[in-house]
């Protein structure tokens, strides 16, 4: 364990689990809780907004730092990923000298077998994410079954953004018999309604504003939704990227909320979201948008 100093505010840092493990053990009690934010690291409000939610409803709060490899199906993504550990500790020292913070190295992580468990999901792997990024939800059931084993939280927080990955952290969960409770937590964005995102470091000023057409063409997606049927307001989303030199549609697709199977008609007692991937230059973005 280290203790690292900001403005002379102490705060628990663990590099090694079986260090995170003992300390964990000295603070819980019968009744106590323990909440858990999982997160890559280049933390934003969005991630903050997290650790806030999760210090207040629990008597602790563990973060998590790590950069999983495992799911990463493409090594410059892994790459150039942003790593900003100093920057990100004084972050939640402002907001709070409480939190526990685990940033293990790959080897504490994988013991030297860096390599993903295989999952069912119940197809929920399948779709969007998954078809474009193989081998991705292994990676993510892996990395965050390892981090609940660690940790053992009661409480679990993720954002919304990744609509994808909290169902299948669900559905892990559930098929695991792990007696975590996740929560799933409402999308933060910027002031022109960029989805936060890590990944945004790493577009140019000009790049970030005009990415602003993600959410403002979710946005009226919805509206023709609403009196279209499923292939119209694809083919809208489709159009409206067709001809924009900077970004790259990668997928635009609406889905049942519980199963995430692509709909071709709507029933009236069924919750729809849509989901998009786009690239600007080699950056990829996701956002979502629920369509009830």
């Amino acid at each position: 364990m280290f203790a690292l100093n900001f403005n002379n505010t102490a705060m628990h840092i663990f590099y090694g689990k079986v260090a995170l493990i003992a300390y964990l053990k000295t603070i819980k009690t019968t009744n106590s809780t323990i909440g858990f934010v999982p997160t890559m690291g280049a933390l934003h409000q969005g991630h903050l907004a997290l650790m806030q939610r999760s210090i207040k409803e629990n008597d602790d709060t563990v973060v998590s730092i790590f950069v999983n490899p495992t799911q990463f199906n493409n090594p410059e993504d892994l790459e150039k990923y942003p790593r900003t550990l100093e920057e990100d500790v004084k972050k939640m020292r402002n907001l709070s000298d409480k939190i526990i913070l685990y940033a293990p190295t790959v080897d504490d992580i994988y013991e030297g077998h860096t390599i993903s468990q295989s999952f069912d999901f119940d197809g929920l792997e399948n779709q969007m994410e998954g078809k474009f990024r193989p081998g991705h939800f292994n990676g993510v059931g892996t990395i965050v079954k390892r981090l609940f084993e660690i940790v053992t939280p009661t409480n679990a927080y993720f954002g919304e953004k990744d609509f994808q990955q909290l169902q299948i952290v669900k559905k892990m969960v559930e098929k695991t018999q792990l007696p975590v409770n996740v929560i799933g937590c409402p999308i933060f964005r910027e002031d022109n309604q960029l989805a936060m995102s890590s990944r945004n470091e790493r577009l140019t000023p000009e790049e970030r504003k005009e990415a602003a057409i993600i959410y403002k063409t979710l946005t009226e997606a919805k509206e023709i939704f609403k009196n279209a049927s499923p292939e119209e307001t694809i083919k809208f989303v489709e159009n409206s990227f067709k001809d924009n030199e900077r970004f790259d549609l990668e997928y635009f697709v609406i889905a049942d909320e519980s199963t995430l199977l692509p709909i071709d008609h709507k029933s009236k007692d069924k919750n729809y979201r849509a989901f998009i991937a786009v690239f600007v230059n080699s950056i990829r973005l996701i956002d979502t948008i629920s369509l009830n």
